[in-house]
């Protein structure tokens, strides 16, 4: 069976995407002194990408939003052994907006974005192996 070109496409730009996000993420952690807060937000955008690069691929529609939770029970309604491993990262849906701008009671840590880039990781590395290696970067 052929597949779509365009499909293909569209779905390795999501995943290019989210693998650019961690190493900008892991780039962000190395600098001295670290960027967390952008870290974080990188982490969150490439589990988000590769979420949606999940249900591109598998022609699901999906709304404009940074909420890890709906995209990742999106994913697990196509393949429900992605639930598990997408749940840890639901709370990185905070770093699409928190610590972004000024305003919040405190400052992330560096131990905690170590920890979101791992489950970031996680995620986009579960997302990769479950799709055909023609559209993976």
């Amino acid at each position: 069976m052929a597949v779509d070109p365009v499909l293909v496409e569209n779905t390795r730009a999501w995943l290019t995407r989210a693998i650019d996000d961690l190493n900008v993420a892991d780039h962000d952690l190395k600098a001295n002194p670290p960027f967390v807060r952008a870290a974080l937000f990188h982490c969150q955008q490439a589990v988000e990408k590769a979420l949606k690069g999940f249900l591109t691929w598998h022609d699901r529609p999906f709304r404009k939003t940074h909420d890890l939770g709906r995209l990742g029970d999106q994913c697990a309604e196509v393949d429900g052994g992605l639930g598990p491993i997408v749940e840890p990262a639901i709370p990185l849906t905070r770093g699409a907006w928190e610590f972004r701008y000024p305003g919040e009671m405190r400052e992330p840590t560096v131990e905690e974005s170590q920890e979101a880039l791992a489950l970031a990781r996680q995620v986009v590395s579960a997302i990769l192996d479950r799709l055909p290696a023609a559209v993976r970067p």
